[in-house]
């Protein structure tokens, strides 16, 4: 009997205790009209608005009241933006959407001004600041020249937004500040906790700085998911993939999505494999293009690698849906990691791997729906038509007249697919198409070749090993022509901007043997 009455009594204080931990959330959206912080007398309720745990999601009701059951302590909540709204800013800047579970929390959500264009998102890849010298370098970069001359709605950072110092997390949040427009981040695996012993614990600093790593926004008729695919494996080992909650939260926020709605997702580790292994869990890609499956109108967009391409998913990915799904791996912020040669104004080179300098991306969402992808290189070469915002040319300088035409013209367009249309021509002649190769680019390589044969360190760190790109094309130069100089134009077709174009010299020279 005894033993009997101790088990009682301690299934009664389990049951107790967690029912301290599990507990209903409760609050009330709002629109916040008086400008106050909380609810003022005449902000009217919101109702209709989502509000999730993370697993589940329940709807503001018509008082504007919403009620989670049983949600445990230390869980994150938020509220999910509805389209032609905005969260106010908290103290740091960030989007004022999310709570930490222990006390119900009210919700407000601003009008937002109408759009006088198409709506347009910042996207950002791999900010990846390892200093303060490197915070410097994403300000003077990145933000400055682009505060006050963007049309911006929000703005996306899709993962490492640090390199493994969490405490850089409030002066970059400050630069970001700068742009003027909420921003939402996606963890990568460097924004893990170091010496977190698997993948529950490695993102408490994240989730105190940043709120939720799974979510959605809604804006410009568009549904943005953002979602944590770093499943972090303990030793700073990690492979992509998605949790259980995570396809929870999944379904039950497509469930409410009509068919033929936008839908983009955002996270950090591509969804194809890299490197022939498998980079992303096959199963958790199964899941995931399940859930997307009948959505007419799909694009993902992923960073992490510091290169940059275009990669559509089809049957041997494990996507079956109408048409392939549109993957847009984004080049990084940071470039190559903040690497290479300084200019006179002391800002490193930063070209990635693959050639692409490092820059950002906009989405664009057309009001007659689809969407438009640009990248904005951070930098170019003043008064050089061989480096323009869609593409570098390489090309040798001189040749020797009569020389069998061995050698080319390179043309990394930056934005360039499989299908795009490259071509070129010599001094005003026919235009003849290029050929995609899928090799370094020479830039590249001839910057490894300046690093190597420096006597002395030529910046903090020298550029990346030249590794092949996925948007290369080449055309052999003539030398049968006249001696002297000749003009070497290329123009791509861009899939949304439709013609570039960019130009180089080179020279004939007479030789004999």
């Amino acid at each position: 009997m005894r033993l009997i009455l101790c088990l009682a009594a301690a299934l009664l204080a389990a049951a107790s205790t967690s029912h301290a931990r599990d507990r209903a959330v409760t609050g009330v959206v709002y629109l916040e009209t008086d400008g106050r912080p909380g609810r003022g007398a005449g902000d009217p309720a919101l109702p209709g608005v989502q509000v999730s745990d993370g697993r589940r999601i329940v709807r503001s009701g018509a008082d504007g009241r919403y009620r989670l059951e049983a949600v445990p302590d230390g869980r994150i909540v938020f509220a999910i933006k509805p389209d032609g709204y905005r969260f106010a800013a908290r103290a740091d800047g960030l989007p004022d959407f999310w709570f930490t579970a222990g006390t119900g929390r009210d919700f407000a959500l601003l009008r937002d001004r109408p759009a006088r264009h198409d709506a347009e998102v910042l996207v950002f890849a791999d900010t990846q600041v390892k200093n303060a010298a490197d915070i410097g370098y994403y300000r003077r970069d990145i933000v400055e020249p682009l505060a006050g001359r963007h049309r911006a709605r929000f703005g996306i950072t899709l993962g490492d937004v640090v390199n493994d110092d969490p405490t850089l997390y409030p002066a970059l949040n400050a630069a970001t500040a700068q742009l003027g427009v909420p921003w939402f981040h996606v963890p990568g695996n460097h924004d893990l906790d170091a010496g977190a012993a698997g993948d529950e614990d490695s993102l408490a600093t994240w989730r105190r700085v940043f709120g939720p790593d799974t979510f959605a926004v809604e804006e410009g008729g568009a549904r943005f998911v953002l979602l944590d695919d770093v499943i972090h494996l303990g030793d700073m080992r990690y492979v992509g993939g998605l949790r259980e909650d995570q396809f929870a939260f999944l379904e039950a926020y497509l469930a409410g999505v009509p068919k033929e709605a936008r839908l983009v997702i955002g996270l950090h580790i591509p969804l194809f494999d890299a490197g022939g292994r498998e980079t992303f869990r096959r199963a958790d890609r199964e899941r995931l293009f399940a859930l997307l499956r009948p959505f007419a109108d799909v694009l993902v967009l992923s960073g992490h690698s510091h290169t940059q391409r275009h990669h559509f998913h089809d049957a041997d990915d494990g996507w079956h849906g109408a048409k392939p799904l549109h993957e847009y791996n984004v080049g990084a912020v940071c470039g190559a990691f903040w690497s290479g040669v300084k200019d006179a104004e002391g800002m490193p080179d930063a070209t990635m791997s693959d050639g692409t300098p490092n820059g950002h991306a906009t989405l664009r969402l057309p009001r007659e729906g689809g969407y438009a992808l640009a990248w904005h290189p951070a930098r170019l070469p003043p008064g050089d038509p061989a480096f323009t915002a869609a593409m570098a040319l390489h090309a040798p300088k001189v040749l020797r007249r009569g020389a069998y035409p061995a050698y080319g013209v390179y043309a990394n367009v930056f934005m360039g697919m499989d299908d795009t249309r490259v071509e070129y021509r010599i001094d005003d002649g026919a235009w003849q198409p290029m050929r995609r190769v899928e090799r370094p680019d020479p830039r590249v390589l001839a910057e490894n070749v300046r690093d190597d044969e420096a006597d002395a360190l030529r910046g903090y760190d020298r550029s990346p090993e030249a590794a092949p790109s996925a948007h290369l094309w080449r055309g052999a130069l003539p030398t049968d022509l006249a001696p002297g100089e000749h003009r070497i134009e290329v123009r791509a077709f861009d899939r949304w901007h439709g013609e570039q174009r960019a130009s180089a010299v080179y020279r004939l020279q007479e030789a004999a043997p």
